[in-house]
């Protein structure tokens, strides 16, 4: 099942960051979040919205891992925020793979669309951004269970298209 939103600004996107926050923390195993867009499509903005609504986010300063490919932020649950975007027709680090696997790492993937899909967790979110005239849409793909569940519980706080 996909759920399609919309987000009219800044503030939406950080408001569906905040909720998935929300929603992905009270799983001792969360899927990962799989994120697919544009340059400036809302990607970032909705990792800083789910950083800065977890408990040590005082401690953390979001910002596009796109040189470093990767941030670990202190919070609770730790967020690994990685960076596809050099990576094109690259491999990436171990490291994406040791925290797609750790069940106590909340892991967001931008540019997934540079990772194999065969590589792909079996348990994910997996966001497709595109722009329409007043802001933005995110189709919302579920692999597996829990994330379906958070998927159908995000379109009650979101406007549909």
């Amino acid at each position: 099942m996909d759920v399609r939103l919309h987000l009219e600004d800044t503030q939406a996107t950080l408001a569906l960051g905040a909720e998935l926050a929300k929603k992905l923390a009270k799983y001792a195993n969360p899927p990962a979040l799989l994120l697919q867009g544009d340059l400036g499509s809302g990607k970032t903005t909705l990792v800083r919205g789910l950083v800065e609504s977890l408990p040590g986010a005082d401690q953390a300063e979001v910002s596009s891992p796109s040189f470093n490919i990767f941030n670990l932020y202190p919070t609770v649950p730790p967020v690994a925020h990685f960076d596809l975007y050099r990576l094109e027709g690259m491999p990436p680090d171990d490291a994406l793979f040791e925290h797609l696997d750790d069940p106590g790492t909340l892991t967001v993937v931008e540019w997934i669309q540079f990772l194999d899909r065969s590589e792909w967790p079996e348990k994910a979110l997996f966001l497709e951004w595109t722009p329409s005239e007043n802001g933005r849409d995110v189709t919302i793909h579920a692999f597996g269970e829990t994330a379906l569940h958070i998927a159908r519980s995000l379109a009650d706080h979101f406007t549909l298209k």
